[in-house]
């Protein structure tokens, strides 16, 4: 389980974040979304303890990551919004060196790897440098590399970002399999009709404040919009601007 109470991150004088808490129960997808620069992945590197926040609280599994930001990796496998990778190494070299890290045994690795490889089909760049590859498949390797120690927790900022269709389809059927052995997974997106689609419970983010909570049905009662693009777009003051833009551009063409 995860539980973020009274959650505020400030840099200087500009708030991030301002008091959000939620929380997301074992075998739980929740959706964590938002316009950009709302404060998505700000929440998202407090909850692995990458970031320190100003104030509030935050449990994972009933770790504390400000006290112990080395145990809460242990049990969660995070996916930044931009892949961090070492570039002068080969995949297999690098997810050899996460395996290490982690302490995994050298079967157990052996195993993961080879399942996931193949799952995500990225088995011929095995032998190539990272820096080499392109964004989608440095894409799948930091996929691969969050889930070689089966995590308890899965926090996934833009995780489907460059991946080809295929690929995307994986991850969503492997994200609805991780839920059914109770894993609580937190995934942000601007994919909102897949957000729609796996999301057990939806929070919104809007100017670093959690604006709405809820399961789709709960939602679309409480904003009165029958899909969530529309209620995405109505609580961020966007669908008026949009559909201006769009009857300008029908003027213009």
């Amino acid at each position: 389980m995860i539980v973020v109470e009274n959650l505020t991150k400030r840099f200087g004088e500009k708030t991030v974040l301002n008091g959000i808490s939620f929380r997301v129960n074992d075998g739980e997808i929740y959706g964590l979304l938002g316009p950009n620069g709302s404060g998505k992945s700000t929440t998202m590197k407090i909850l692995v303890g990458i970031l320190k926040p100003t104030s509030g609280s935050v449990s994972i599994a009933g770790i504390d990551p400000l006290r112990d930001p080395v145990k809460v990796k242990e049990v969660v496998g995070f996916v930044p919004e931009t892949p961090v990778l070492y570039e002068s190494l080969t995949p297999e070299e690098f997810f050899n060196f996460v395996g290490s890290v982690r302490g995994i045994a050298k079967e157990k690795l052996e195993e993961r790897v080879n399942y996931l490889v193949k799952a995500f089909g990225i088995e011929e760049y095995l032998d190539q440098f990272i820096g080499t590859l392109s964004f989608g498949t440095q894409q799948k390797i930091s996929l691969i590399s969050a889930l070689l120690h089966d995590p308890r927790v899965l926090i996934l900022d833009e995780a489907m970002n460059g991946l080809d269709p295929k690929s995307a389809r994986i991850l969503r059927e492997l994200l609805l399999e991780f839920k059914e052995e109770g894993k609580s997974i937190v995934f942000s997106t601007h994919v909102l009709p897949l957000a729609e689609m796996i999301c057990d419970r939806i929070g919104l983010i809007y100017k670093g404040e959690l604006i709405v909570e809820g399961t789709m049905e709960e939602l679309k009662e409480k904003v009165h919009e029958e899909n969530l693009e529309d209620i995405f777009l109505k609580l961020t003051e966007s669908k008026g601007e949009v559909e201006n833009i769009l009857q300008a551009l029908k003027e213009a063409l």
